[in-house]
C-alpha cells in the first residue's frame, strides 16, 4: 500500500480540489492524480466521480476515507510516540470497545484505570462487533471489549458479564408500569431499531422471528446510545440490555424485562494466543471492577464460563 497515496486521496478530499491536494503536498496536480489512480487501480475502488468539473466522492469513496483517516492518523501519531518512547514516558494501552457498552461500562474502568496509571497512555476506539474481531486480529488493539462469544478462529472470547435483554420506554409509555413484557405486546408500537447488519439488529430479529413476527421499525440509526436517547425523547421504545443504558436516562426512561429472559454476553477480545499480561491484565481488573460494581439482581451476572465472581 502506498502511504502517500492515501495522503493524496485524504487531502483531495479535506482541501476540496487536485489543485489543493497538489499545493499541501508541494507536487504537480498531474501528480496527485496518478497516485489517486494508483489507489483505485490498487484497492479496485472508485473514490471520486466527476461532476460539473468538480471531483465528488463516492460511496466507495466514503466509505473508504474513514479507514484510511484512521489509518493515516495513527502515522501522524508516530513521532510523538516515538518522542514518548525516547523520554521513557509510560506505556501505550490501545482499546477497541463496541459503542453499545463504550459509555455504561467502558469509559469508567478507563477512568479507574488512568487514576491508577497517570503515567500511561490509553486510546480507545469505537467498532461494530465485526470490525472489532477483525482490528484485534490484526493486532492494531491490544485489547477488545464486546460481545461474546467470538466468530473467528483468529481472535479468543473471554466471558465476563451477562446481561439481560428488556424493552425500554419512556417513563410516560402506557406499558412503562409493567414487570414483564413479550414481544407480541410491543410488536404494533413504535419500535426503534439498530441499522440492519448490526449486531443488536440481528439479535433483536431473530428474537421476533423465533415467534413468527417481523418487527416494522419505524426509526433505525447505527447506534445505540441514539436509540436509547430516541426512547427518552418519546420516539418509541427499543429492545436492548441492561449494560448498554445510560444512567442518565434513568428518569427519563423505564427498562421492562423481556419474557421469557434472554440475555446477552460481554468479554475481553484478545488474538488468538494471546494472553493477558502487563496493561491488559491491569485494564481487565478495572473491567471487572466496573462491572462487580454494576451487578444487578435479575439483570447483570457473571457470564455463563466467566472466569471471575461479579459478587
Amino acid at each position: 500500500m502506498n502511504i502517500r497515496a492515501l495522503q493524496a486521496f485524504r487531502l483531495v478530499v479535506s482541501e476540496g480540489s487536485v489543485a489543493g491536494a497538489a499545493r499541501a503536498m508541494h507536487i504537480s496536480q498531474p501528480a496527485v492524480s496518478r497516485l489517486v489512480a494508483l489507489l483505485e487501480a490498487e484497492f479496485r475502488l472508485t473514490l471520486f466521480r466527476r461532476s460539473r468539473q468538480r471531483l465528488v466522492l463516492t460511496d466507495e469513496g466514503r466509505a473508504f476515507l474513514r479507514e484510511a483517516s484512521r489509518i493515516l492518523a495513527n502515522l501522524d501519531e508516530l513521532p510523538r510516540i516515538a518522542g514518548e518512547i525516547r523520554a521513557s514516558r509510560g506505556q501505550r494501552l490501545r482499546l477497541v470497545t463496541m459503542p453499545r457498552i463504550s459509555l455504561s461500562i467502558v469509559s469508567p474502568a478507563v477512568a479507574r484505570f488512568a487514576a491508577q496509571h497517570p503515567d500511561h497512555h490509553v486510546s480507545v476506539d469505537l467498532r461494530t462487533r465485526r470490525d472489532l474481531e477483525l482490528w484485534i486480529a490484526g493486532r492494531e488493539y491490544d485489547l477488545g471489549i464486546g460481545n461474546v462469544p467470538v466468530h473467528r478462529d483468529t481472535v479468543q472470547g473471554i466471558p465476563l458479564v451477562r446481561a439481560r435483554l428488556g424493552v425500554l420506554l419512556p417513563a410516560g409509555h402506557r406499558l412503562a408500569g409493567r414487570r414483564k413484557l413479550r414481544l407480541e405486546d410491543i410488536a404494533g408500537e413504535r419500535l426503534i431499531g439498530q441499522m440492519p447488519g448490526l449486531l443488536l439488529r440481528r439479535q433483536v430479529d431473530e428474537l421476533f422471528g423465533a415467534i413468527g413476527l417481523v418487527p416494522d421499525y419505524a426509526l433505525e440509526t447505527s447506534s445505540s446510545q441514539i436509540s436509547c436517547q430516541m426512547v427518552a425523547c418519546g420516539a418509541g421504545l427499543t429492545v436492548i440490555d441492561r449494560l448498554s443504558i445510560s444512567d442518565a436516562l434513568a428518569d427519563s426512561t423505564r427498562l421492562v424485562a423481556l419474557e421469557p429472559a434472554r440475555w446477552v454476553s460481554f468479554g475481553l477480545i484478545l488474538p488468538s494466543g494471546a494472553g493477558l499480561d502487563g496493561l491488559t491484565a491491569q485494564f481487565a481488573d478495572c473491567l471487572k471492577a466496573e462491572l462487580a460494581a454494576r451487578h444487578e439482581k435479575g439483570w447483570v451476572a457473571p457470564a455463563r464460563g466467566g472466569d471471575y465472581d461479579l459478587t
